[in-house]
C-alpha cells in the first residue's frame, strides 16, 4: 500500500498556482565568462509564456500525494525539510513531469517543466551579459547570505523577487527543466524556442543549492542528473505554454 502524506493531511485542496507572463524576446543565452558547456553565448528567441512566481511547495506537493497516494519523496517528513512552504525535494525529474501532468488534468490548463532558454530567458530579466539575477555582484552580497540556508532549504519567498516577479531564482534548491542534457548543445542550438537534445541520458536543471559551498548560482550556470534521481537540493518550478 502506498505512503500517505501525514505531514499535511490527506484533504489538502488544490492550490492555484500564481503564474508571471514572461515577455517573447531575444536574448543573450550562455555566458563566455563560465563553463564550456555555457558556450558559445548565442542569440535566442522565447515565445511569452508563463513561469512559476515559486518554487513547487511542499503544500503544493501535497495535494498530488493525497489526490493519486504515491508515495512521498525522500526527505519527507525530515525537519529540515518538511516545512510546508519549503520547496519540495528529492522529486526525480520523472516525478516533477507526473505533477505537471497531473495538475494539467485537474485544471485544465497545460502545465509543463520550463526549457533550459525559457528559465533564463525568465532569470536575466531582460538584462544582457550579468552574471547573476542581480547584476555582477558576488553572491556573499546578497540579503543575509552568511545566515542563509544552514541545513536546507528555505521557505519560498522570503526574499525580493527579480524584475519579473519571480523568487528564487538562482538559490535555494536546483530546478528541473524539461531539457535532455548535452555539454556541447549550444553550437547547434536552433535559434527559436529550443528544446533541448532529442535524447540524453541526464535531464537539465538550473538554479543554485542550499547544499553547495557557493549557495546561489550564476543564471547562465548549467548542471544535470540523470531523471531518476532524487537529491535533497532538487526540486522544480512550473511553466505554462500560453494559447496562440
Amino acid at each position: 500500500m502506498a505512503a500517505t502524506s501525514s505531514s499535511f493531511g490527506a484533504q489538502a485542496q488544490l492550490p492555484e498556482p500564481v503564474m508571471v507572463q514572461i515577455p517573447e524576446g531575444w536574448f543573450a543565452m550562455g555566458c563566455d565568462r563560465g563553463r564550456d558547456d555555457e558556450k558559445p553565448v548565442h542569440r535566442v528567441w522565447i515565445d511569452a509564456f508563463e513561469l512559476a512566481a515559486f518554487q513547487l511547495t511542499n503544500a503544493e506537493y501535497n495535494c498530488f500525494l493525497a489526490a493519486t497516494n504515491a508515495l512521498p519523496p525522500p526527505f519527507w517528513s525530515d525537519p529540515n525539510f518538511n516545512d510546508p512552504k519549503m520547496p519540495v525535494v528529492a522529486v526525480s525529474w520523472n516525478q516533477a513531469a507526473r505533477y505537471c501532468e497531473w495538475l494539467s488534468a485537474m485544471t485544465g490548463k497545460t502545465y509543463r517543466l520550463p526549457t533550459e532558454a525559457e528559465w533564463e530567458r525568465a532569470a536575466r530579466g531582460g538584462a544582457e551579459g550579468l552574471l547573476y539575477p542581480w547584476g555582477d555582484a558576488s553572491p556573499e552580497m546578497v540579503p543575509d547570505y552568511a545566515k542563509r540556508w544552514k541545513r536546507g532549504p528555505e521557505p519560498v519567498g522570503l526574499y525580493p523577487p527579480n524584475v519579473h516577479g519571480l523568487y528564487n531564482l538562482g538559490d535555494n534548491v536546483h530546478e528541473w527543466c524539461a531539457d535532455w542534457y548535452d555539454d556541447g548543445y549550444y553550437g547547434r542550438s536552433e535559434e527559436r524556442n529550443p528544446q533541448g537534445p532529442k535524447s540524453g541520458i541526464r535531464r537539465a536543471s538550473r538554479g543554485g543549492s542550499w547544499r553547495h559551498h557557493i549557495k546561489v548560482t550564476r543564471t547562465a550556470a548549467r548542471s544535470s542528473i540523470p531523471p531518476e534521481f532524487q537529491y535533497a537540493d532538487y526540486g522544480f518550478r512550473i511553466a505554462r505554454s500560453l494559447a496562440p
